[in-house]
């Protein structure tokens, strides 16, 4: 009973020592990221985002884009729950190397954050993890109003070029 009761004093001790986590400080993820989604793909030759390296190669204009290291990775969409129940959503473009996952870059998609939406979830389009073509597309299911009994669903689209479209679902 006594060793139980130690544990339970340090498990409290160890979580009031925790740094308390922001939604700014997206490169660490708080205990406020509600849903996390990894899915698509990205990779860039020399730079350059895969579609617009071949599209430089085909015109001649850079034949030494083949020559060069090649980058990959993929994309995370991340839901921050706000202080006022709402969420803000971040695109992550996540680069793998032997050295393991690195945050290329993490920015706030404002489309999302202009609703105040709550989000109800994040899917993939596909989850069998396997992409075959570069890019992303994720569905993000929110609430503008929290007594809706139905969400909405608006969809994130990368295409190959690294393009971002966010709209509401059309189906």
């Amino acid at each position: 009973m006594a060793v139980h009761i130690f544990s339970r004093l340090a498990l409290a001790a160890l979580a009031m020592a925790a740094a308390p986590a922001f939604a700014g400080d997206i490169d660490e993820l708080p205990v406020t990221a509600t849903f996390v989604v990894s899915t698509g793909f990205w990779e860039e030759a020399g730079g350059e985002p895969s579609g617009k390296a071949e599209a430089k190669s085909a015109t001649g204009t850079d034949s030494t884009a083949a020559g060069t290291a090649t980058r990959r990775g993929y994309y995370k969409l991340v839901a921050i729950r706000q202080p006022d129940r709402t969420a803000k959503v971040y695109l992550q473009q996540i680069a793998v190397d032997e050295t393991g996952p690195q945050v290329v870059e993490s920015v706030e998609l404002e489309e999302f954050t202009a609703i105040k939406p709550y989000v109800t979830d994040i899917r993939p389009e596909d989850s069998t993890g396997i992409s075959r073509q570069p890019g992303l597309f994720a569905t993000v299911y929110l609430k503008t109003d929290p007594a809706a009994t139905e969400p909405e669903s608006w969809t994130v689209l990368i295409d190959e070029l690294g393009e971002i479209k966010i709209e509401k679902a059309t189906n």
